[in-house]
């Protein structure tokens, strides 16, 4: 049986029923593929139905302030997303009359969408021919075809691309990339992947061969850098300060407590705070977290500093009341922080 047929099949059988389902509307095609990468569906369900009910229009989007966007995207992390997607609805606004435009290479020159993105977004609404390969299509693709090349190549890629777009002439774009990328997240799985119900065991590489387990080729060449975080919590007639990281750094726009950044974990807080002259009537550490970024590992240590008034050592920090801390949009440490101190009242 021709491969387009058995995978219909299988897609109309075994596919989930997620609230992006179905959806036609490129806009959030968009916002549910960018939720999607780096996220797991389960984590990334809630935040689509809260941003498509908080921005329910690429309008929308574009008109609220990129702080209430970061708000609700609080906790995904990869806020670059988030910031991305601000940007382009507003580009989208402004050069396209607010419609997402219907060719794939103008929809790929958007800032923040690839390759996989802008062929999701092309061939789901606009049933256009281009393939979506992501991480699934192309385990999947390599099993079966038996590619030992390694996927984090580009060439690779390409070649997993090729086959793809001769495997999808005979369904409609759309639901053949749904198709496959659903047959990889829930079927050709990483670890333990569902051969014995497989369709296509018969004709894969990898299954005949007892490869599953080796491929597909993955080889990395990842460093991880090590950062040092020093949170300064400030108290003070319950305020506290507050400031917006800015910079192409981690965390752009994001809230956070006055930090001290050092090149290791030998950061005294008392001798900090006598260098600085900044008076104080006690000072002690209350968290202490290590947070794993893609290429960063970060050590990251929050110090209560009770103080006869706010300093106003740190220039761009703002007082604020503490209740009012849950209102702003805060990496995931300070989240830790703010668990902390509702657990302690």
């Amino acid at each position: 049986m021709e491969f387009s047929i058995l995978l219909g099949q299988w897609y109309e059988e075994n596919k989930r029923d997620l609230p992006w389902r179905g959806e036609t509307d490129p806009y959030k095609i968009w916002v549910s593929e960018i939720i999607l990468q780096q996220t797991r569906v389960n984590q990334g369900w809630d935040y689509y139905l809260r941003f498509t009910q908080q921005f329910p229009t690429v309008k929308a989007l574009a008109g609220a302030p990129i702080e209430e966007v970061l708000k609700v995207w609080q906790g995904l992390g990869y806020y670059s997303r988030a910031r991305n997607m601000h940007f382009t609805a507003q580009l989208v606004m402004n050069e396209h009359g607010g419609r997402f435009p219907h060719d794939y290479q103008q929809i790929r020159a958007l800032k923040g969408i690839g390759d996989y993105t802008a062929a999701a977004i092309a061939s789901i609404a606009f049933h256009l021919p281009y393939p979506a390969v992501d991480g699934n299509v192309l385990r999947f693709v390599c099993r079966l075809m038996g590619i030992r090349d390694n996927i984090m190549l580009g060439s690779t890629k390409q070649r997993v691309t090729e086959h793809c777009r001769h495997l999808m002439a005979d369904m409609d774009p759309g639901t053949f990339n749904q198709a496959m990328m659903e047959f990889g997240a829930t079927c050709c799985t990483p670890q333990s992947p569902q051969c014995h119900t497989c369709p296509f065991s018969a004709q894969c590489y990898a299954f005949q061969n007892q490869l599953t387990d080796t491929l597909p080729i993955v080889i990395k060449n990842v460093k991880i850098k090590k950062r040092y975080f020093n949170y300064l919590f400030f108290v003070h007639n319950q305020k506290t300060l507050l400031e917006q990281r800015s910079g192409n750094d981690i965390w752009k726009n994001l809230f956070q407590l006055p930090l001290v950044e050092c090149d290791s974990t030998a950061f005294d807080i008392e001798q900090y705070l006598a260098e600085q002259h900044i008076p104080y009537s006690a000072a002690r550490e209350v968290l202490a977290l290590k947070h794993q970024l893609t290429h960063q590992t970060l050590f990251v240590k929050f110090y209560q500093i009770d103080c006869e008034e706010l300093p106003i050592f740190f220039p761009h920090a703002f007082p604020i009341p503490i209740k009012d801390l849950p209102n702003y949009a805060v990496a995931r440490p300070t989240e830790e922080l703010l668990k902390r101190l509702k657990e302690e009242g």
